[in-house]
């Protein structure tokens, strides 16, 4: 940031300190790795220590922060509880949740008991009440244009394909089928990018849930398949997939809209890991061209192999299947960031 910024940054940080949090000395903010977006975090050398985000309100959605924190604060959700804001210059004080990530912790021996402990806080989310002042409809143009960002930053960019109509075609006759799909399925609250990075431990046990200025109201698999197919950690597909009908089964006791098969949940299900992944690998091509995150890259493999299981498994799926089998996948060898996956284990 410029020293114009940062000064009025530091300024507003001492302006608008709680009387609550002590500071002893000259004040100190410690920048913290980030995330995908624009944001940038920074830990203050208060008592207890805060927070500070600067988060440029052209570029991030403050206000949805906001308001979305206080909807699930206000149903027993945790969140970083926010000190103070300034929605004009993007400053935010916010409640230090730590360090302490899920995705360090999870191991063969952790996993019941923390993907237990992130479901039930899933189902809390999707008893939210769905109000679209604050949670706007997953609607098909969005769903659409996520997946779009596949033809044109992993397809065309990454990889250099430039897309024939009929290709076009095909990828979009897929679209349609997954856009359909999520459509089918019961409209609850959804996070959005619910997975191991964005749920964190906290001192007293807890889940404390973060990067939610996402959220809308969508289809009920979405934050599930995110859970259970994380881009950054594999479990065995049998595994997961059991663990998506358990949740099913403690969904349809608290939504009467859920009167479908196991069959019928993991096939939306598996669409939905689709739509999700082929939005992920342009997103992930995106951060690394665009934005010059190339660790993202090394996740891609993970994010096809995804994809190719799903698609490997439905009938109208096949011939996206096999195109990516015969015009994709030869061009992956040449990619420094490619390593094909083998076994299931972390």
């Amino acid at each position: 940031m410029s020293n114009q910024h940062q000064n009025d940054f530091y300024r507003w940080i001492q302006r608008c300190l709680p009387e609550v949090i002590s500071l002893a000395g000259e004040l100190h903010a410690e920048p913290l790795t980030g995330d995908a977006g624009f944001r940038r975090y920074y830990r203050l050398n208060t008592q207890p220590s805060l927070i500070a985000v600067d988060s440029p309100p052209s570029k991030e959605k403050n206000l949805e922060y906001v308001n979305i924190s206080m909807a699930l604060q206000a149903h027993g959700l945790r969140t970083p509880v926010i000190y103070a804001v300034d929605f004009s210059q993007g400053f935010m004080l916010l409640e230090d949740f730590g360090d302490q990530l899920l995705q360090p912790l999870l191991n063969s021996h952790s996993v019941t008991a923390l993907y237990t402990q992130a479901e039930a806080r899933l189902l809390d989310i999707q008893q939210l009440p769905a109000s679209t002042d604050i949670f706007p409809h997953y609607d098909a143009e969005q769903l659409q244009a996520e997946m779009l960002l596949f033809n044109q930053w992993f397809v065309t960019k990454l990889l250099g394909l430039n897309l024939e109509q009929q290709e076009i075609e095909l990828l979009d006759s897929l679209y349609q089928q997954l856009i359909l799909s999520a459509q089918q399925q019961p409209q609850v609250p959804v996070h959005r990018d619910y997975h191991s990075r964005n749920l964190m431990l906290l001192n007293d046990g807890e889940l404390g849930i973060i990067d939610f200025q996402d959220a809308v109201q969508g289809p009920i698999t979405y934050d599930l398949v995110s859970l259970l197919k994380d881009c950054y950690v594999r479990w065995p597909a049998p595994q997961m997939r059991e663990r998506a009908i358990n949740f099913k089964h403690q969904a349809q006791r608290l939504n009467q809209q859920l009167d479908v098969s196991d069959q019928q949940f993991i096939r939306w299900f598996d669409f939905m890991g689709l739509q999700r992944h082929i939005k992920v690998m342009g997103i992930f091509a995106r951060l690394a061209l665009r934005d010059g995150k190339e660790a993202y890259l090394r996740d891609l493999p993970l994010v096809i192999h995804y994809s190719l299981e799903a698609a490997g498994q439905y009938s109208e799926c096949h011939a996206f299947y096999s195109w990516f089998q015969q015009r994709i996948s030869p061009l992956l060898s040449a990619q420094d960031w490619y390593q094909p996956l083998r076994d299931e284990t972390l």
